[in-house]
Protein backbone atom coordinates (compact mmCIF):
# COMPACT_ATOMS: atom_id res chain seq x y z
CA UNK A 1 0.00 0.00 0.00
CA UNK A 2 1.19 3.01 -0.90
CA UNK A 3 2.67 5.63 2.02
CA UNK A 4 0.31 9.01 2.59
CA UNK A 5 1.27 11.99 2.04
CA UNK A 6 3.15 14.18 4.13
CA UNK A 7 2.46 17.91 5.29
CA UNK A 8 5.20 19.96 6.21
CA UNK A 9 4.62 23.85 7.07
CA UNK A 10 6.13 26.41 5.15
CA UNK A 11 8.70 28.49 8.41
CA UNK A 12 10.68 31.95 8.06
CA UNK A 13 14.63 31.92 8.97
CA UNK A 14 13.16 32.60 12.44
CA UNK A 15 11.19 29.52 12.90
CA UNK A 16 7.71 31.03 12.85
CA UNK A 17 5.32 29.53 10.63
CA UNK A 18 2.82 31.38 9.63
CA UNK A 19 0.33 29.27 8.14
CA UNK A 20 0.12 27.19 11.38
CA UNK A 21 -0.65 30.17 12.85
CA UNK A 22 -3.23 31.28 10.41
CA UNK A 23 -4.70 27.87 10.83
CA UNK A 24 -4.45 27.93 14.62
CA UNK A 25 -6.02 31.45 14.82
CA UNK A 26 -9.42 30.45 12.82
CA UNK A 27 -12.11 29.65 14.75
CA UNK A 28 -12.76 25.50 16.17
CA UNK A 29 -15.50 24.90 13.34
CA UNK A 30 -13.23 26.34 10.42
CA UNK A 31 -10.28 24.59 12.14
CA UNK A 32 -11.96 21.51 12.30
CA UNK A 33 -12.53 21.55 8.21
CA UNK A 34 -8.94 22.45 7.59
CA UNK A 35 -7.83 19.72 9.54
CA UNK A 36 -10.52 17.28 7.44
CA UNK A 37 -9.16 18.79 3.85
CA UNK A 38 -5.63 18.21 5.12
CA UNK A 39 -6.55 14.37 6.11
CA UNK A 40 -7.79 14.56 2.19
CA UNK A 41 -5.28 16.10 1.29
CA UNK A 42 -2.67 13.50 2.82
CA UNK A 43 -4.68 10.21 1.56
CA UNK A 44 -5.24 11.67 -1.87
CA UNK A 45 -2.67 13.42 -2.69
CA UNK A 46 -2.19 14.86 -5.96
CA UNK A 47 -5.00 13.36 -7.29
CA UNK A 48 -7.58 15.36 -4.99
CA UNK A 49 -8.96 17.93 -7.50
CA UNK A 50 -11.55 19.46 -7.64
CA UNK A 51 -13.90 20.76 -5.66
CA UNK A 52 -11.09 20.49 -2.73
CA UNK A 53 -8.17 21.81 -4.58
CA UNK A 54 -7.03 23.35 -7.89
CA UNK A 55 -3.68 23.82 -9.84
CA UNK A 56 -3.66 27.90 -9.80
CA UNK A 57 -2.53 28.85 -13.49
CA UNK A 58 0.90 30.07 -14.76
CA UNK A 59 2.69 29.54 -10.82
CA UNK A 60 3.91 26.08 -9.15
CA UNK A 61 0.82 26.76 -6.33
CA UNK A 62 -1.94 24.86 -5.86
CA UNK A 63 -5.02 26.02 -3.73
CA UNK A 64 -6.52 23.87 -1.25
CA UNK A 65 -10.25 24.97 -0.58
CA UNK A 66 -11.80 24.77 2.77
CA UNK A 67 -15.34 23.88 1.78
CA UNK A 68 -18.26 25.96 3.67
CA UNK A 69 -15.94 28.26 6.02
CA UNK A 70 -16.16 31.85 4.46
CA UNK A 71 -13.46 30.87 1.62
CA UNK A 72 -10.63 29.33 3.78
CA UNK A 73 -8.00 28.83 1.37
CA UNK A 74 -4.28 27.24 1.81
CA UNK A 75 -1.77 27.26 -1.00
CA UNK A 76 0.98 25.15 -1.32
CA UNK A 77 3.53 22.89 -3.46
CA UNK A 78 4.11 18.72 -4.38
CA UNK A 79 7.42 18.22 -3.67
CA UNK A 80 9.87 15.18 -3.92
CA UNK A 81 8.88 12.20 -1.71
CA UNK A 82 5.21 12.75 -1.69
CA UNK A 83 5.49 15.66 0.65
CA UNK A 84 3.54 18.44 0.59
CA UNK A 85 4.79 22.19 1.50
CA UNK A 86 1.76 24.61 3.26
CA UNK A 87 3.17 28.34 1.99
CA UNK A 88 0.23 31.17 2.71
CA UNK A 89 -3.03 30.53 4.32
CA UNK A 90 -5.83 32.95 3.72
CA UNK A 91 -9.47 34.00 3.63
CA UNK A 92 -10.63 34.62 -0.18
CA UNK A 93 -12.84 37.75 -0.43
CA UNK A 94 -13.11 37.28 -4.01
CA UNK A 95 -14.21 35.06 -6.55
CA UNK A 96 -10.37 34.72 -8.01
CA UNK A 97 -7.76 33.84 -5.57
CA UNK A 98 -6.22 37.40 -4.92
CA UNK A 99 -2.70 38.19 -6.64
CA UNK A 100 -1.71 39.74 -3.77
CA UNK A 101 -1.89 36.12 -1.88
CA UNK A 102 -0.45 34.11 -4.64
CA UNK A 103 2.54 36.81 -4.72
CA UNK A 104 2.98 35.98 -0.76
CA UNK A 105 3.23 32.57 -1.55
CA UNK A 106 5.31 32.84 -4.33
CA UNK A 107 8.11 35.12 -2.40
CA UNK A 108 7.82 32.33 0.69
CA UNK A 109 8.72 29.77 -1.52
CA UNK A 110 11.85 31.52 -3.22
CA UNK A 111 12.83 31.94 0.24
CA UNK A 112 12.00 28.11 1.05
CA UNK A 113 14.11 26.94 -1.75
CA UNK A 114 17.14 29.38 -1.55
CA UNK A 115 17.66 28.01 2.03
CA UNK A 116 17.54 24.06 0.69
CA UNK A 117 20.65 25.03 -1.47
Amino acid sequence: MDKKWKIIYYETEKGDSPVFNFINGLELKARTKVSNALDLLKEFGTKLGLPHSKKLIGTQLWELRILGSNGIRILYIAMIGKNFLLIHGFQKKKQKAEIKEIKIAEKRLREYKMRQK
